[in-house]
Formats: structure tokens, C-alpha cells, sequence
């Protein structure tokens, strides 16, 4: 199967509202797999998704908002969809969570903080997603 193949059938089952295929969509853009790469529609199926409950999806969005891709470099907003996604588990966000502690990105600068979730995050149920692109879905690399 091509790429710009899976792309469409992404699309197709992701304007139907599911979830899991908006977030797969969001990937396709982000990556530039079937698609030019774009940054700010990655944005838009990802916050689609997350409106749909995939916990990978806001992991996704807080490395947009940390590094200012598709969307302005906000370390707020980032944490904020960290925490919402490491709360249901993703070990990915977890860790990003408690990267954003050590560095003081979006919040007050906490070891002890970065601490707990990194030992979240090594401990964790969900370590990424169940698509099928890598899970280390973290500054731009997979």
C-alpha cells in the first residue's frame, strides 16, 4: 500500500469522527507520509482526535505547542496536554512531563516533580501509541 494511499483512507475514516484515524492523519502531516508535510493540519487532527478521547493525541499536541510547530511555542499549553495525556497513562507524555519539570518549561522548575513522573514513565502501561508510526513521538523524532 502506497502512502498517498493510506493517507485517503485516513481521511476518509478520520472526517467520519473516528478518533484513531485523525490521530493517524495528524501523523501523516506531521511527517510528511503521503502528504507534504505540514505542521499547522497536524495541529488540527490532532486537537480532533484528542476531542475523540486518544490519549496519544495530546502527547502530540504538547510537542507542537513545546516546540512551536504548526502552533506558537506555548509551554503552557504544552504541559497542559502532557499532564491530560499522562494522566491516562502514556509514558511518552509522562516523560515529556517530567522534562518540562527538570527545565522549568510551563511550570515551576521541580526536581522532585520531574522525578515522579520520569519514575511514572518508566513504570507505565501505554509506552506510545497503536498506530503505525514509532512511539517515540518526542521533539520531532520518531
Amino acid at each position: 500500500v502506497s502512502l498517498e494511499l493510506a493517507f485517503e483512507w485516513y481521511r476518509k475514516a478520520a472526517e467520519q469522527g473516528f478518533g484513531q484515524a485523525q490521530y493517524n492523519l495528524g501523523l501523516c502531516c506531521y511527517y510528511g507520509q503521503g502528504v507534504k508535510k505540514d505542521f499547522a493540519a497536524a495541529v488540527k487532527w490532532f486537537e480532533k482526535a484528542a476531542e475523540y478521547g486518544v490519549p496519544m493525541a495530546y502527547n502530540s499536541l504538547g510537542v507542537c505547542y513545546e516546540n512551536g510547530q504548526g502552533v506558537e511555542r506555548d509551554f503552557g499549553k504544552a504541559v497542559k496536554n502532557y499532564r491530560t495525556a499522562a494522566e491516562q497513562g502514556v509514558a511518552l507524555a509522562q516523560n515529556n512531563l517530567g522534562f518540562c519539570y527538570a527545565q522549568g518549561h510551563g511550570v515551576e522548575k521541580s526536581d522532585e516533580e520531574a522525578v515522579k513522573w520520569y519514575r511514572k514513565s518508566a513504570g507505565g502501561e501505554m509506552r506510545g501509541d497503536n498506530s503505525i508510526w514509532p512511539s517515540a513521538f518526542k521533539g520531532g523524532k520518531a
